[in-house]
């Protein structure tokens, strides 16, 4: 199995939270952290300096068959904007994305600048379909 630079830490998740210094950002972070949280039915882990993750999951690379062991749903209040993590490829959700709003995204995120330029009940159901292994 190959090693990777992000793994789970002993980090507590909400002392992560409350040390970002956007208000909004933080805020937006409770919010999907709950959501989350209830969609995995378990407890998050700080995995790396700065992503909450949810579930353990062996992830092995298609291409060039390396193995990561990586996190099922997460996400990371970054600088720039909310990233969520919803599974290996964002576009598995493509049906759900035409609906969601204001977003970019990444091979295997989903970037959000603020919760209030999304349909949070389009977004519940993307995290909840994600969750699932």
């Amino acid at each position: 199995m190959a090693e990777i630079k992000t793994k789970p830490t002993a980090v507590d998740v909400i002392d992560f939270i409350n040390s970002v210094e956007s208000p909004q950002k933080r805020a937006d972070s409770f919010t999907i952290l709950e959501i989350m949280k209830e969609a995995r039915g378990e407890q998050p882990k700080m995995w790396g300096s700065s992503i909450v993750g949810f579930g353990d999951l062996r992830y092995k690379s298609p291409t060039s068959g390396r193995e990561v062991d990586w996190f099922v749903i997460g996400f990371s209040p970054r600088k720039a904007n909310l990233s969520l993590y919803l599974g290996l490829n964002v576009q598995q959700h493509a049906a759900a994305l035409k609906k969601l709003g204001k977003y970019k995204t990444g091979v295997g995120c989903l970037y959000i600048n603020k919760l209030s330029d999304v349909n949070m009940d389009v977004l519940k159901d993307m995290i909840v379909a994600a969750a699932k292994p």
